[in-house]
């Protein structure tokens, strides 16, 4: 048990089920079984590559990776009043990139055949939607189901194992959103690599500029955000049946937001054929547009589209921001002269929307630290209290207090 009492993973995994040893080792067990399986069909489907089509893919990738790093960095901006740790950052991206890509695949792969048999048995269809008839069918059906709930698995594990860093909506959307991340950054590559192995040109533009539409914030960040800030709401909220309702609620907002992002070709397809059109005798090429043309028109096109879903976010964002504040200033009104000074606590009391608190004394570093910590002690307390505790008994609100005098020693 001493690797589970040194004080960072004793703060981490406060009140987790990983704290019994046999439930983290089976935990553990499975976690790396599920990472082998996901692991073995993203290389058994890189290796099937052509080597130019594999060069394709990965200077896409590093692309990607290029862009991925302004969401990224808005997300480690709305996390500023309390961070989490970074390999948990990187646990989200990774969990969306390879393990939720990897389950998704074979699913999708299983359906598309489906769908493609049925397809055959019926050729009318085929002449009214065209060549692209299965992608057209599969993709509002398949992937908004199967994708949301492969993401919305790796939410599910930090919410029911690392419960303690779960506090509010933000912290919901936040870790939502890197998951979704994490999917757009593996996926935008794979469909320039697809679209070169089929047509001979690979559309860089079009793929990296509509998926990273809205500066990396719409696709999958957002379907997955809106489960996430779900999620945090339940944790935030003090009304029993919010909590139920909300986890729910916002898995249906993703997987309908998935949906209507993969169900518009389609209509469209429909609604051509219902005005007599015939659909393209074969698969065309996608469009040469350039970044900044198709990040333009992405983000316009995904913004109007997603409105509603923005909104909801947008309104999330908002609320859990003024509830962060409020805890902040009535968590830390009885800790002058213990944990915070009288002049950290009128800075406390002037925060506002875009500001992040610090203590002008200190360098950059040492205050964030000092910050974080005074910020981490107010949530905590507010989730002892939540949960009809006594703060002063609290041993993590102990640990934080003396990490605060500590960080102060330091300074």
């Amino acid at each position: 048990m001493g690797f589970f009492s040194h004080p960072g993973y004793d703060r981490l995994l406060h009140g987790s089920p990983l704290r019994r040893p046999g439930f983290a080792l089976a935990i553990g067990v499975a976690l790396l079984a599920v990472l082998w399986f996901a692991v073995e069909i993203q290389l058994g489907f890189l290796e099937s590559m052509r080597p130019d089509v594999a060069s394709v893919f990965w200077r896409a990738l590093f692309l990607s990776t290029l862009l991925a790093s302004v969401p990224l960095a808005i997300f480690w901006f709305l996390d500023r009043r309390e961070r989490e740790t970074p390999w948990l950052f990187a646990a989200a991206l990774f969990w969306g990139a390879c393990i939720a890509t990897g389950l998704s695949l074979p699913a999708n792969t299983a359906f598309a055949s489906a769908v493609g048999e049925w397809v055959k048995a019926n050729p009318q269809l085929r002449e009214m939607l065209g060549p692209d008839a299965v992608v057209l069918i599969v993709a509002p059906l398949s992937a908004p189901i199967v994708e949301e709930t492969a993401k919305g698995l790796g939410l599910l594990a930090v919410f029911w194992l690392l419960r303690a860093e779960f506090d509010n909506m933000r912290d919901g959307f936040v870790y939502g959103a890197l998951v979704g991340l994490g999917f757009t950054w593996f996926e935008a590559p794979l469909y320039v690599a697809q679209n070169y192995a089929e047509f001979g040109t690979a559309p860089w533009g079009l793929q990296l500029g509509f998926r990273y539409a809205l500066f990396g914030l719409s696709g999958h960040p957002l379907f997955t955000g809106l489960f996430g800030a779900g999620l945090g709401l339940a944790m935030q909220t003090r009304r029993r049946w919010l909590k139920v309702l909300a986890p729910i609620a916002g898995f249906v907002l993703a997987v309908a937001a998935h949906f209507l992002n993969n169900v518009l070709p389609l209509v469209f397809a429909l609604a051509g054929a219902a005005r007599g059109e015939a659909p393209p005798p074969e698969k065309e090429a996608p469009p040469d547009l350039s970044f900044f043309d198709a990040f333009l028109s992405g983000s316009l096109v995904q913004l109007t589209v997603f409105l509603p879903f923005v909104a909801i976010l947008a309104l999330a964002l908002w609320r859990s921001g003024v509830w962060e504040r409020r805890v902040i200033r009535e968590e830390l009104a009885d800790e002058v002269g213990r944990a915070v000074s009288a002049r950290e606590y009128e800075a406390i009391v002037a925060d506002s929307m875009f500001r992040t608190r610090r203590i002008d004394r200190l360098h950059p570093r040492e205050s964030a630290a000092l910050v974080n910590a005074q910020h981490e002690l107010a949530f905590r307390k507010r989730r002892v209290r939540d949960e009809h505790g006594d703060p002063e008994r609290d041993r993590l609100v102990a640990g934080w207090r003396a990490e605060i005098e500590r960080l102060r020693g330091i300074a």
